[in-house]
Protein backbone atom coordinates (compact mmCIF):
# COMPACT_ATOMS: atom_id res chain seq x y z
CA UNK A 1 0.00 0.00 0.00
CA UNK A 2 2.90 2.35 0.79
CA UNK A 3 4.30 1.70 -2.67
CA UNK A 4 1.01 2.72 -4.26
CA UNK A 5 0.90 5.95 -2.20
CA UNK A 6 4.47 6.80 -3.13
CA UNK A 7 3.78 6.12 -6.78
CA UNK A 8 0.70 8.33 -6.68
CA UNK A 9 2.59 11.12 -4.87
CA UNK A 10 5.40 10.94 -7.44
CA UNK A 11 2.89 11.05 -10.31
CA UNK A 12 1.14 14.07 -8.77
CA UNK A 13 4.44 15.92 -8.30
CA UNK A 14 5.54 15.25 -11.90
CA UNK A 15 2.13 16.38 -13.17
CA UNK A 16 2.35 19.66 -11.28
CA UNK A 17 5.83 20.34 -12.62
CA UNK A 18 4.66 19.55 -16.15
CA UNK A 19 1.80 22.04 -15.87
CA UNK A 20 4.19 24.71 -14.57
CA UNK A 21 6.59 24.00 -17.43
CA UNK A 22 3.85 24.61 -20.01
CA UNK A 23 2.53 27.82 -18.43
CA UNK A 24 2.86 30.76 -20.81
CA UNK A 25 5.85 33.05 -20.27
CA UNK A 26 4.92 36.71 -20.74
CA UNK A 27 8.48 37.98 -20.23
CA UNK A 28 9.67 40.31 -22.97
CA UNK A 29 8.65 43.33 -24.98
CA UNK A 30 5.25 43.40 -26.67
CA UNK A 31 4.10 45.96 -29.28
CA UNK A 32 0.81 46.90 -30.90
CA UNK A 33 -0.68 49.82 -32.81
CA UNK A 34 -4.03 51.55 -32.59
CA UNK A 35 -5.49 53.94 -35.15
CA UNK A 36 -4.86 57.61 -34.44
CA UNK A 37 -7.71 59.95 -33.65
CA UNK A 38 -9.50 61.41 -36.63
CA UNK A 39 -7.58 59.24 -39.10
CA UNK A 40 -4.19 60.34 -37.76
CA UNK A 41 -1.04 58.25 -37.70
CA UNK A 42 -1.25 54.97 -35.77
CA UNK A 43 -0.19 55.09 -32.13
CA UNK A 44 2.27 52.38 -31.10
CA UNK A 45 2.24 51.03 -27.56
CA UNK A 46 5.11 49.07 -26.00
CA UNK A 47 4.49 46.75 -23.06
CA UNK A 48 7.45 45.32 -21.16
CA UNK A 49 6.69 42.35 -18.90
CA UNK A 50 8.79 40.24 -16.53
CA UNK A 51 8.14 37.62 -13.91
CA UNK A 52 10.17 38.28 -10.76
CA UNK A 53 9.91 36.11 -7.67
CA UNK A 54 6.69 34.64 -9.06
CA UNK A 55 5.10 38.07 -9.59
CA UNK A 56 4.24 39.77 -12.87
CA UNK A 57 5.82 43.23 -13.24
CA UNK A 58 6.27 45.66 -16.08
CA UNK A 59 5.51 48.98 -17.72
CA UNK A 60 3.55 50.38 -20.64
CA UNK A 61 4.87 53.13 -22.92
CA UNK A 62 2.40 55.00 -25.11
CA UNK A 63 2.78 58.13 -27.25
CA UNK A 64 2.21 61.29 -25.29
CA UNK A 65 1.19 64.69 -26.49
CA UNK A 66 4.09 66.28 -28.30
CA UNK A 67 5.50 62.90 -29.34
CA UNK A 68 7.45 61.92 -26.23
CA UNK A 69 6.37 58.52 -24.90
CA UNK A 70 4.72 58.29 -21.50
CA UNK A 71 5.80 55.25 -19.49
CA UNK A 72 3.63 53.92 -16.66
CA UNK A 73 4.30 51.00 -14.32
CA UNK A 74 1.63 48.30 -14.33
CA UNK A 75 -0.22 47.53 -11.09
CA UNK A 76 -2.53 44.76 -9.87
CA UNK A 77 -0.72 42.41 -12.24
CA UNK A 78 -1.26 38.67 -12.36
CA UNK A 79 -0.42 35.69 -14.52
CA UNK A 80 -2.63 32.63 -14.38
CA UNK A 81 -1.90 29.86 -16.85
CA UNK A 82 -1.85 31.77 -20.17
CA UNK A 83 -3.78 34.88 -19.08
CA UNK A 84 -2.26 38.19 -17.99
CA UNK A 85 -4.20 40.93 -16.23
CA UNK A 86 -2.94 44.32 -15.08
CA UNK A 87 -4.01 47.89 -14.47
CA UNK A 88 -2.62 51.18 -15.78
CA UNK A 89 -3.31 54.31 -13.74
CA UNK A 90 -2.57 57.75 -15.18
CA UNK A 91 -3.56 61.29 -14.39
CA UNK A 92 -4.86 63.77 -16.98
CA UNK A 93 -5.75 67.33 -16.03
CA UNK A 94 -6.10 66.35 -12.37
CA UNK A 95 -8.31 63.34 -13.15
CA UNK A 96 -7.24 59.78 -12.39
CA UNK A 97 -7.78 57.48 -15.39
CA UNK A 98 -7.72 53.71 -14.84
CA UNK A 99 -7.56 51.11 -17.60
CA UNK A 100 -7.81 47.36 -16.94
CA UNK A 101 -6.03 45.05 -19.37
CA UNK A 102 -6.69 41.34 -19.86
CA UNK A 103 -4.96 39.20 -22.45
CA UNK A 104 -4.41 35.59 -23.38
CA UNK A 105 -0.91 34.56 -24.44
CA UNK A 106 -0.60 32.29 -27.46
CA UNK A 107 3.07 31.89 -28.41
CA UNK A 108 4.32 35.34 -29.42
CA UNK A 109 0.88 36.98 -29.39
CA UNK A 110 -1.31 38.42 -26.64
CA UNK A 111 -4.97 39.03 -27.53
CA UNK A 112 -7.33 40.63 -25.10
CA UNK A 113 -9.39 43.62 -24.10
CA UNK A 114 -8.94 46.97 -22.38
CA UNK A 115 -11.66 48.44 -20.19
CA UNK A 116 -11.50 52.09 -19.27
CA UNK A 117 -13.46 55.31 -19.15
CA UNK A 118 -15.10 56.49 -22.35
CA UNK A 119 -15.77 60.08 -23.38
CA UNK A 120 -19.21 60.18 -21.71
CA UNK A 121 -18.06 58.66 -18.43
CA UNK A 122 -19.28 55.20 -19.41
CA UNK A 123 -16.94 52.22 -19.43
CA UNK A 124 -15.51 51.57 -22.87
CA UNK A 125 -14.11 48.21 -23.95
CA UNK A 126 -11.75 47.75 -26.87
CA UNK A 127 -9.59 44.93 -28.16
CA UNK A 128 -5.81 44.80 -28.25
CA UNK A 129 -3.41 42.39 -29.90
CA UNK A 130 0.30 42.60 -29.17
CA UNK A 131 3.20 40.81 -30.80
CA UNK A 132 6.37 39.90 -28.94
CA UNK A 133 9.30 41.96 -30.25
CA UNK A 134 12.18 39.84 -31.50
Amino acid sequence: MKSLRRSFAAFAAVSLFAVAAFAADPSGTWKWSQPGRGGGAPRESTLTLAVKDGKLTGSLATPGRGGDPVTTEITNASLKDDTVTFTIEREFNGNKVVANYTGKIDGDTIKGSIEGPGRNGETMKRDWEAKRAK
